[in-house]
């Protein structure tokens, strides 16, 4: 069975939070700090601030959009401790 992950990524240049999901997150933290990733390259570095195992990729999909949204959005950004 496949596991995929939601996580969530914090800029440590300007603070913006980035949503994604994934089967190995360590790996993909790695892809955005690497620059290999468009949408978030020209933030880098960027730290883990959320983790979610979440099953399968369909219950993945509905997840990371919950965290896009804006109650989703609200719950991360308390998250941080500055």
């Amino acid at each position: 069975m496949e596991i995929y992950y939601v996580y969530a990524i914090r800029s440590e240049r300007d603070g913006r939070i980035y949503v994604g999901l994934s089967q190995n997150v360590e790996k993909r933290l790695n892809e955005h700090n690497e620059g290999r990733t468009k949408s978030t390259k020209g933030y880098i570095p960027w730290q883990l601030i959320y983790k979610e195992e979440v099953g399968n990729r369909l219950t993945a999909r509905k997840r990371e959009k919950y965290y896009k949204s804006g109650i989703g959005k609200e719950f991360l950004k308390s998250l941080q401790i500055e």
